[in-house]
């Protein structure tokens, strides 16, 4: 018996260092990340305050649109945290109807994304070319844009992972890696949805 525990005694306290170093890992990534939004966020406030024709947001830009957009991302941030509140109850089901739901929410994002950039492009005419503005504009937004794509594919992938009988109620850390991911994506949107449209 003594000798069974100590055979199973590392395997755990490996685990244990596993799980920390994914977190760990994964918040270093993001404060990296933040500072990268952040001086984006920075350079946009910059030029727009030293540019002395900087257009209305809400005379170029789909406000409503992107209003219902963000209300999606919030959505899907919501469904993020029910898929670990269910793999956390050993609710294998729910975790995947739930990630499936966040997956289908960063799509939807980025569809009408993908919408807004068309009408801007091929029926405003905007390029990057034109004006700080449209440069900035399509800076932020398409590297956020890359980000939830980004997250999407670890949400199909961990969902996958689901499949196989990877998680259950003790083993989810991965489930909230990859949430911890997907919030930052939320709250960074807001961020640049406040900054670029609304301000």
């Amino acid at each position: 018996m003594n000798h069974a525990a100590a055979i199973q005694e590392p395997y755990e306290s490996s685990d244990l260092m596993g799980t920390a170093r994914g977190k760990i890992g994964m918040w270093l990534f993001l404060v990296s990340d933040a500072l990268t939004f952040g001086a984006l966020l920075c350079a946009y406030g910059a030029t727009r305050i030293g540019s002395a024709d900087w257009p209305v947001p809400s005379e170029v830009l789909n406000v409503p649109l992107t209003a219902f957009n963000t209300f999606v991302l919030v959505v899907s941030s919501l469904t993020m945290v029910k898929a670990l509140s269910a793999v956390k109850r050993g609710d294998i089901k729910g975790l995947q109807k739930f990630l499936f739901m966040t997956a289908l929410g960063g799509v939807l994002f980025l569809s009408i994304q993908a919408y807004e950039y068309h009408h801007l492009l091929f029926i405003d005419g905007l390029r990057l070319r034109h004006n700080l503005f449209c440069a900035t504009f399509f800076a932020l937004t398409s590297f956020h844009g890359a980000h939830v794509l980004c997250g999407v594919i670890y949400l199909l992938v961990i969902l996958w992972r689901s499949t196989k009988g990877d998680f259950s109620a003790e083993v989810n850390h991965r489930v909230e890696i990859a949430g911890l991911y997907w919030h930052f994506v939320d709250l960074v949107w807001i961020l640049v949805f406040t900054f670029v449209y609304l301000v």
